[in-house]
């Protein structure tokens, strides 16, 4: 595996923009994240100014989790380390420049229009079709570098990273286009039962066939790295692939477990959810035994402590959703705080530490140079630690609190001075991630544009 640095700033461009999108709109959707957090406590705050109520600060903030924090910076990865794996040089840079211009094209588009009330208000597909459109264009851009990097390669092995990315972009633009409806450009849905299906389809494979494969791409690639060793087992890590693609596809239909969908196809989410054990579990124990006595390694390497980091996440946040699944505990779980809690484990604690885990393992390869500051990085990996941890220990309660009181007959505004100061420690911990997300930046612009020590 080739992994000698080409020298100077801009020798990878399209992974550094992607990175310095990522870690930029790291920070918009978590100031944003805070923001909802606070409107809850004091929803009186912004009264009067329409843009900034819950109702369009919520799906800005989600929104731009996943396509502006998160998805950037494991294409970021990926724009690494796919063309070190095939040992040849990215297919166009000019191609992922433009591809990443028009991606924050995109996220400008999203985040005002969100803001401004321009939505299709279903749930991971509330923008429009231009942005929509906008979204389609991005992955297919990327699609084309990804692919005809591949077909250039010198390196006839194709290791289980690249599969991993090429499979999220391209199946992920497909899902997109199906679940956003694009062939309706006046409503963007169906209806009824037939659009709720759909809508679950796409809503869980956004995560679970785009951040699922880019994260364990990444990981796949930086644990060996960090470690010195080769991955423990190339057989598991394909039977881990292709487990997920199979299984995963199948799991959306669980969240409608108490509406009139056929029951089939319940049953069918069901046993697929608890099956995702399978893929996890493969995963997982790969991963774990190519670090199996190099823990010391992990944590000497910012970018592998965050990667590791997000790899126990994996653990708990697929643990959880595969028993939510049950019908039984659905009916305390659904549409209360339990499920936020366990959306933020998934996204922030996986994907997110994975993300600034690939950001920081790729920024001294892309640079030439070391990260401005070691510190500022171990700050930055223990605010988004505590956070997310807080996260999902204080939505967690929540989520009980709320769903035993309304098993047992209690309306949903008597339970709210119950949760109140649950909710304040919630934005709390909020305000922890924002400010890892600030210090996070500063490091990477320092790290890019004014650190002047060469590393050797």
């Amino acid at each position: 595996m080739n992994d000698k640095p080409k020298t100077g700033l801009f020798a990878y461009p399209t992974a550094a923009i992607f990175c310095l999108t990522s870690i930029f709109w790291m920070m918009i959707a978590t100031f944003l994240g805070l923001l909802g957090a606070t409107l809850l406590i004091a929803p009186d705050l912004t009264e009067g100014i329409g843009w900034l109520t819950f109702g369009r600060v919520r799906p800005a903030h989600v929104n731009l989790v996943l396509f502006g924090f998160v998805t950037p910076g494991l294409l970021a990865a990926a724009f690494y380390y796919i063309p070190k794996l095939l040992r040849t040089d990215l297919f166009s840079e000019k191609l992922g420049i433009l591809s990443a211009g028009v991606w924050n094209l995109m996220l400008v588009a999203a985040m005002v229009t969100l803001l401004a009330g321009q939505t299709q208000a279903r749930e991971y597909a509330e923008l429009i079709w231009s942005v929509d459109m906008m979204v389609i264009l991005s992955f297919i851009l990327v699609i084309i570098n990804f692919v005809l990097t591949v077909k250039h390669r010198k390196e006839p092995i194709l290791f289980v990273s690249v599969w991993y990315a090429g499979a999220a972009v391209v199946l992920t633009a497909t899902t997109f286009a199906l679940g956003n409806v694009v062939w309706r450009p006046d409503s963007g849905a169906l209806t009824g039962i037939p659009d709720a299906i759909l809508l679950w389809f796409y809503g869980h494979n956004i995560f679970g066939l785009l951040l699922t494969p880019l994260s364990i791409g990444v990981a796949y690639y930086v644990v060996p790295k960090v470690c010195k060793a080769p991955l423990y087992s190339h057989t598991l890590s394909l039977v881990g692939f292709w487990s997920l693609i199979v299984v995963y596809t199948h799991i959306g239909t669980h969240h409608l477990l108490q509406v009139p969908v056929p029951t089939w196809l319940k049953v069918i989410s069901i046993v697929d959810s608890v099956a995702m054990v399978i893929p996890v579990s493969v995963f997982l124990i790969n991963i774990w035994y190519t670090a199996k006595s190099k823990l010391g390694e992990i944590h000497a390497d910012i970018g592998g402590k965050f990667v590791f980091t997000g790899t126990i996440m994996y653990f708990f946040v697929s643990i959880q959703g595969s028993i939510m699944a049950l019908p039984q505990v659905q009916r305390v779980t659904h549409f209360n705080n339990w499920v936020v809690g366990h959306a933020h484990i998934g996204v922030l604690g996986f994907s997110g530490m994975i993300t600034l885990g690939g950001l920081y393992y790729i920024l001294p390869r892309i640079t030439g140079r070391p990260i401005y500051s070691r510190l500022l990085a171990d700050f930055q990996y223990w605010l988004v630690l505590i956070g997310v941890t807080g996260f999902a220990i204080v939505l967690t309660v929540v989520g009980l609190i709320q769903g035993n009181s309304w098993l047992n007959g209690e309306t949903v505004h008597r339970i709210i001075p119950q949760i109140h100061l649950y909710y304040v420690i919630r934005a709390a911990l909020g305000l922890m991630i924002f400010t890892g997300a600030v210090i996070g930046m500063y490091n990477f612009v320092r790290t890019l544009f004014y650190n002047p020590e060469e590393t050797s």
